[in-house]
């Protein structure tokens, strides 16, 4: 059965979502990042990403505190994200509690560092961000497109023993009109074994029983479950029977 993953966006110490990943048009929600994870956690949910805007657009995580707040609060395991560019950074992460991380940038400008990550770390461990924009990844928090076509990008590092891949469909993300589920299916057929993280774009339960039946291993949502299109107890409910 699909995974429901919660995502946490910390910009300045607030919880935020972000509409296509443009940084004008933005909500901040009140609430703390460790209430919201206590919240999550209370309804069956296990897993948090929690993305570190600020250390997206530094180049360097920011937000330890929070993911360490988190760690120790709850008993949830955290994939965490934003600016992880060293082995330092990772190592960084997991002492404030990571149980995973998710890398974008660097696997784009040090291909081979990246992949080494999956090596050194295990497959288990590490998440390639492959966040897309009419086909072409995107890094950088989405502020910087690239050439770099999203089944080209991920092919590379399948070679090399990837097992996660988180992929946004940037042009989807807070708009509520439903997930790519074509580039989902392109990437499920093209890798076989591979764990797809679908993000962007899912408005309803239906949209994550029909990513479920095509396949995908987990889904991240945000402002569906913030603005309450997707109500918590209707994931409770689908956590607990499956259905």
């Amino acid at each position: 059965m699909i995974q429901i993953i919660p995502s946490i966006v910390i910009r300045e110490g607030k919880v935020i979502r972000v509409r296509q990943g443009d940084l004008s048009d933005i909500t901040i929600y009140k609430e703390s990042p460790v209430d919201y994870a206590k919240n999550f956690e209370d309804h069956g949910m296990e897993v948090i990403h929690l993305v570190d805007l600020d250390g997206s657009k530094e180049g360097k995580p920011v937000n330890y505190h929070i993911l360490e707040a988190i760690h120790g609060h709850t008993n949830m395991k955290v994939d965490f994200t934003g600016g992880i560019q060293t082995d330092g950074d990772i190592s960084k992460a997991y002492e404030y509690g990571a149980d995973y991380i998710t890398a974008a940038s660097v696997a784009i400008n040090n291909p081979s560092l990246f992949a080494s990550w999956i090596m050194s770390y295990g497959r288990e461990k590490i998440t390639l961000g492959a966040d897309a924009r009419d086909h072409k990844i995107a890094i950088r928090g989405w502020v910087k497109d690239t050439n770099k076509d999203v089944l080209d990008h991920i092919e590379y590092f399948y070679e090399r023993g990837l097992k996660y891949v988180k992929t946004t469909d940037i042009d989807k993300n807070g708009m509520m009109t439903g997930p790519s589920f074509g580039l989902y299916e392109e990437i499920i057929e093209r890798f076989p074994g591979i764990c797809v993280l679908a993000s962007g774009g899912v408005a309803s339960m239906d949209d994550i029983k029909k990513l479920n039946d095509l396949g995908v291993f987990a889904v991240i949502i945000g402002k569906s479950l913030y603005n309450g299109s997707i109500k918590i107890s209707e994931i409770s409910k689908f956590l607990a029977n499956g259905s």
